[in-house]
């Protein structure tokens, strides 16, 4: 028999009609979304402000920029000019317009903007500019004007070439305090990298990094001049100096061979010759003057210490100072406060601002023809007689010195003179007072490329080999190419090029002309000995001449590298140095020899 089960029933779950949400949850909804939107209008709203404001606060800053860009060239003109009222009276509207452009770019709201990406470096740029150029004119130029007012107190009647001291002491102070302004401007424009800015930026940027320097070496002149001046020139009691004229037609590292000696007696400001000598009067000695170091030894040789015209040998000139002041002490009994060199080019400069002067044989000398007539037409006039030579030389240097003591001249081109001399390291100063010489080893005119604080710079210096006076005819020009600014070992190759040319009957000449070198060296050829140096720690690898390589004598000096090699230059010949070189903090500096036709410094910058 069969029995009929019924399958149990699934119940089916039907979902009810959820219909209209209640009413409280659908203005809870609406709410959270209009605060949404308001959130995001009210962002943008605050974008968009703050975008309206800082291009208004650009358009100020710019408008400002642009208006003080005028009356700065003003400025500049009567600088140069000497124009002491008329910086005075643009002084207040530079200070307002630069002054506007700072308070524009300086409120938070564009500092908020120099954080977003692209514009972001271009605001900070345009900040950092306008705030350095405010700095500069309410902290440094006022102080420009007081040292025309300084050079203008010495062109006061009755004042007899003695330099009035008292203004420069009272503006000593406002001086170093503008050095340091312009300083910390360059500092803060020189640390822009210009490789994030538009090129409508880039540009003038780079320029302003460049002409910052400008600005910076004078102020550094005038505070060095405010500081030092002073106590040098007799201030405190008197002071003698030994000046040496260095003479080009014979190479030395510091811009030729000593070629005569003047006393000089300083006083209260003024500045007397009182007695000449010319290295006749110094003879060689058996064993140099003050004991010479190993490195100066492999490098200079003996005659550094034993010879007073190659004192010189070494490119620094505290050292070669220390040597000529104890030479001239044992041998003549005096000592010195201090040992100034110039070169001929220097005096060159001198007879621009004094103009022509008269010479015991009766001939005139001037800016023109200086160079020619003591380096080359004395030494064919004279023959081989060299003390003829030095003795037209140091009556020379006496009549100059004369011409600048009597007022022959206004003071403020002699000052231009001397600082452009200073500025291409024709100039050079070492005090026997430590405090000063501190302060002087860290200037232009100190000179002291092993002893100073240049770690950074290269170096490349000329040494005559001939024993002769033909760099006259040798034109010599340094410069920097292949800078490399990226990368792990930024470099850069110093170039040097030497172009020898005199004239064809050179091998006529007085053999005091073509030299007494002792070497196989064919007469009417040079031969220089070129120096390269690298910078402090750093290698310095084979020296290239021209597509080739020289292998000159290694040394290390100061914790340079070094190599010594000979160049011969038959007449009519031109060779070409390379040497590769660190690149440091964006910049090259290469100091070498001042000649007649190249300053003493070459410097490249990246950016």
């Amino acid at each position: 028999m069969s029995a009929d089960v019924d399958e149990p029933q699934v119940p089916v779950v039907v979902a009810p009609d959820d219909g209209p949400p209640p009413a409280t949850d659908r203005h809870r909804h609406g709410r959270r979304t209009r605060r949404v939107l308001l959130s995001i209008a009210a962002l943008l709203g605050v974008v968009l402000l703050a975008g309206c404001w800082v291009a208004f606060r650009g358009y100020q800053a710019g408008r400002a920029l642009f208006a003080a860009k005028d009356v700065v060239q003003q400025v500049q003109t009567d600088v140069r000019d000497g124009n002491t009222e008329a910086i005075k009276a643009r002084l207040p509207e530079v200070q307002a317009q630069l002054g506007t452009a700072s308070s524009a770019t300086s409120d938070p709201v564009w500092r908020l903007a120099e954080h977003v990406p692209g514009i972001g470096p271009q605001l900070h740029a345009v900040r950092v500019v306008s705030v350095s150029l405010a700095d500069l004119a309410h902290d440094a130029l006022p102080a420009v004007g007081q040292i025309d007012a300084v050079l203008h107190a010495q062109e006061a009647p009755g004042t007899d070439g003695r330099i009035d001291l008292a203004p420069l002491v009272a503006a000593a102070p406002d001086i170093v305090d503008a050095a340091s302004a312009a300083h910390r401007a360059q500092d803060a424009i020189g640390a822009l990298d210009t490789a994030r800015l538009v090129p409508q930026l880039a540009a003038p940027v780079s320029q302003l990094q460049g002409d910052f320097g400008q600005v910076v070496d004078s102020l550094d002149v005038g505070a060095q001049m405010a500081t030092l001046m002073p106590s040098m020139l007799g201030a405190d009691g008197p002071r003698t100096y030994l000046l040496v004229s260095l003479n080009s037609a014979e190479l030395r590292s510091a811009g030729g061979i000593v070629g005569a000696f003047a006393v000089l007696q300083a006083n209260d400001g003024a500045v007397d010759l009182v007695s000449q000598a010319t290295t006749a009067d110094l003879p060689g000695i058996a064993e140099p003057i003050l004991p010479l170091t190993p490195e100066e030894l492999q490098v200079d040789t003996p005659r550094l210490g034993r010879w007073v015209q190659d004192a010189v040998l070494t490119p620094d000139f505290p050292r070669s100072a220390q040597l000529l002041a104890a030479r001239w002490e044992r041998d003549m009994g005096q000592h010195v406060d201090g040992v100034i060199a110039t070169d001929p080019v220097a005096v060159s400069y001198l007879l621009g601002a004094t103009g022509p002067v008269a010479l015991p044989d009766g001939s005139t000398i001037d800016a023109s023809n200086v160079l020619q007539v003591l380096l080359r037409d004395t030494y064919l006039k004279v023959g081989d007689d060299g003390a003829a030579g030095d003795a037209f030389y140091t009556s020379v240097a006496a009549t100059i010195f004369r011409a600048v003591g009597g007022g022959q001249g206004s003071s403020r081109d002699v000052v231009d003179a001397l600082t452009r001399a200073g500025s291409e390291d024709r100039l050079r100063v070492w005090s026997a007072h430590p405090p000063e010489q501190a302060r002087l080893a860290a200037t232009s005119v100190g000179a002291a490329f092993l002893t100073g604080p240049f770690p950074d710079a290269a170096g490349v210096f000329l040494n005559d080999g001939t024993a002769g006076k033909l760099d006259y005819y040798l034109t010599s020009k340094v410069t920097v190419e292949d800078l490399v600014c990226t990368g792990p070992t930024p470099t850069a190759t110093v170039r040097l090029d030497l172009d020898y040319a005199p004239p064809a009957d050179v091998g006529t000449f007085p053999k005091y002309v073509t030299g007494w070198s002792g070497t196989a060296l064919p007469v009417g050829w040079l031969a220089t000995n070129v120096t390269a140096y690298s910078p402090v720690g750093a290698p310095l690898d084979a020296v290239r001449k021209d597509d080739g390589y020289v292998f000159g004598e290694p040394a290390t000096i100061a914790g340079r590298n070094a190599q010594v090699v000979t160049s011969w230059l038959a007449p009519g010949a031109h060779e070409t140095y390379r040497f590769q070189v660190p690149v440091r903090d964006g910049t090259v500096s290469v100091w070498t020899t001042p000649t007649i036709t190249s300053p003493g410094k070459v410097v490249a910058t990246c950016g």
